[in-house]
């Protein structure tokens, strides 16, 4: 049984499709990219973030990007909130821990009979016209002849499913405990519910 999901909302230049640690993606799309290897298939729920790796080639990766890596400031963490608040009050949706960090974003969010592309889509889309509105789009700078920006959210998501009520806490505990992590302050969050099953 799904109690909810884990959903992982990387900012465009985080996590690259042929990352050394591993990755979500089956693809590497942008070819800029492919001189750094094929797509690193991860086959594991859990973080590879610690795992050993060629660092100075993952960053060369990043610098070969389109666009420069997309850093969100606190304004924008800000305008990003507001924009998942308004695709809750859309959809519904439960969210019981949200940290929004610099460079991705953690979820943790009841279980919704939506499928899970259709919910990052709808939280990635809401969060970028928020951002826009507010005139704090990362990449304003880089629009076309049309007006149109480029993404601030890299192309695919991570979302392991929850599958209990202990997973739920610990996941809980979790996002919670990653600003600390990352030298931030704690994140409170209005638009989100305490987990009480």
């Amino acid at each position: 049984m799904i109690h909810g999901f884990h959903f992982i909302l990387s900012a465009y230049g985080f996590w690259l499709p042929n990352d050394p640690r591993g990755s979500w993606s089956d693809t590497v799309r942008e070819f800029s990219l492919r001189k750094f290897g094929p797509a690193t298939k991860a086959s594991t729920t859990r973080s590879v973030a610690g795992r050993s790796h060629d660092r100075q080639q993952r960053l060369a990766a990043k610098e070969a990007l389109r666009y420069p890596p997309v850093i969100f400031t606190g304004q924008q963490a800000l305008a990003i909130a507001q924009g998942f608040a308004e695709a809750l009050s859309e959809h519904d949706y439960v969210v019981h821990a949200l940290a929004i960090l610099p460079d991705h974003t953690h979820l943790i969010m009841a279980f919704h009979a939506r499928h899970v592309d259709e919910i990052s889509a709808h939280l990635k889309a809401k969060a970028t016209a928020s951002l826009a509105r507010q005139y704090l789009h990362p990449l304003e700078s880089f629009a076309g002849k049309n007006g149109r920006k480029p993404t601030p959210w890299a192309r695919n998501y991570w979302c392991p499913f929850i599958r209990s009520e202990r997973h739920m806490r610990v996941a809980i505990r979790y996002v919670q405990a990653n600003p600390v992590k990352a030298g931030l302050r704690p994140q409170r969050w209005s638009l989100v519910t305490p987990y009480d099953p």
